[in-house]
């Protein structure tokens, strides 16, 4: 087997990296910062905390505060407007991963014009080489990875459909993971982000593209959730565990940099484009029962994943669809589409738009439209 490791976003982790930004930027020399960010980190003044490390060594800063959970097209092209109208040459996203996609769009909608769409889908335009604006991202939540992949994605309101942009010269420069500044989050958001933490290591792990390198990655990932996810929903000042999943987040980011994801993200991004359900809500319903779907082509990687996260949660062994399950119960997740605002008459739409998902490539196994719809019947 041969295969290629890239990681091009420099990373710093550990409790108290964020006060090092100022530093970074200084070592960009840039001047003029836009700082991306959502109204809840505005309101909990983590956004004018941010700012005030900014104007540590730059000269001026701009603030946008209003990225939306899975984050549009729009807001995307209005970013992008205003690193333009600022002349930005760098900008800092501050949030989960709809602020940091946000701020990876933009920047490459400012440099190189038109829309985000226009670098989507099989006819993309190519992204040829790296932006000349620069961007630093601190994730407030353990859940996308954004601040290490090479993707971003966005919701197109008006098609009800996820686009997704992918290029290694997406990715941030630099990673600025602290888990101090995920304590704040509530326990519906921890639970949300941290199932879907466990869906990239565990799709990735199975995927078609898997190598020795993200397989290393996942099971880690792996570990450290099953260590840490309860308690960083019910405890969440334990620092123990926001720095376990602030860390499995980061290593599943990079497994799927390299392996991809699969037939999970493929379901969700449809249930969230037609029903506009949270993404890890919707990966939380999702998970076990294509966990059941594939076991048939890779129950020995299964296997070893359920030995992992039954070890590290010091329980006893089931199957790892039973375990899944069992997570997302003790988090407080829903388990079915109905229980999330789907309604029965969007099942076809979303089977439909899962077929067409390039994730479906990298599953270990085929799934044809009847498959799909049978199981998006089965989740409802």
């Amino acid at each position: 087997m041969s295969y290629e490791i890239q990681i091009p976003t420099r990373v710093r982790f550990g409790e108290g990296v964020a006060q090092e930004l100022p530093r970074v930027l200084e070592e960009m020399s840039v001047s003029r910062v836009v700082v991306v960010t959502d109204p809840g980190l505005q309101q909990a003044g983590v956004a004018q905390f941010v700012e005030s490390l900014v104007l540590r060594t730059c000269s001026e800063v701009s603030l946008y505060a209003e990225v939306e959970p899975d984050p549009s097209v729009d807001t995307v092209h209005k970013v992008a407007s205003l690193c333009r109208e600022r002349h930005a040459d760098a900008l800092v996203a501050v949030g989960g991963g709809s602020a940091i996609d946000v701020a990876k769009g933009a920047r490459l909608v400012a440099e190189l014009g038109g829309d985000i769409r226009r670098f989507a889908g099989s006819e993309a335009d190519p992204i040829c080489a790296p932006c000349k604006t620069k961007l630093c991202v601190l994730p407030t939540t353990a859940g996308t990875g954004s601040e290490v992949t090479f993707f971003g994605v966005y919701s197109d309101w008006e098609s009800q459909v996820k686009v997704t942009v992918t290029s290694p010269f997406l990715a941030a420069d630099v990673a600025l993971v602290d888990p101090l500044l995920t304590h704040s989050v509530p326990p519906h958001v921890t639970a949300a982000s941290g199932i879907d933490v466990l869906a990239h290591a565990l799709e990735a792990y199975v995927s078609r593209r898997a190598t020795p390198f993200s397989d290393a990655l996942a099971e880690r990932s792996m570990e450290l959730v099953g260590r840490s996810l309860v308690q960083a929903v019910r405890h969440g000042q334990d620092h123990v565990a926001r720095k376990n999943m602030a860390e499995a987040s980061l290593l599943s980011g990079i497994a799927f940099n390299h392996a991809f994801l699969g037939l999970t993200h493929a379901i969700a991004a449809a249930v969230s484009g037609h029903a506009h359900v949270p993404h890890g809500v919707a990966i939380g319903v999702c998970l076990p029962a294509v966990i059941r779907y594939n076991a048939v082509v890779c129950c020995g990687k299964y296997d070893r994943a359920a030995t992992i996260l039954a070890k590290a949660r010091g329980s006893s062994a089931g199957t790892l669809a039973e375990i899944v399950e069992e997570l997302a119960r003790e988090t407080g997740l829903p388990g079915r589409l109905r229980d999330v605002g789907v309604t029965e008459d969007l099942l076809t739409s979303i089977a439909r738009q899962t077929l067409v998902s390039v994730q479906l490539r990298h599953n270990p196994r085929e799934a044809s439209e009847d498959d799909i719809l049978k199981l998006v019947k089965s989740l409802w």
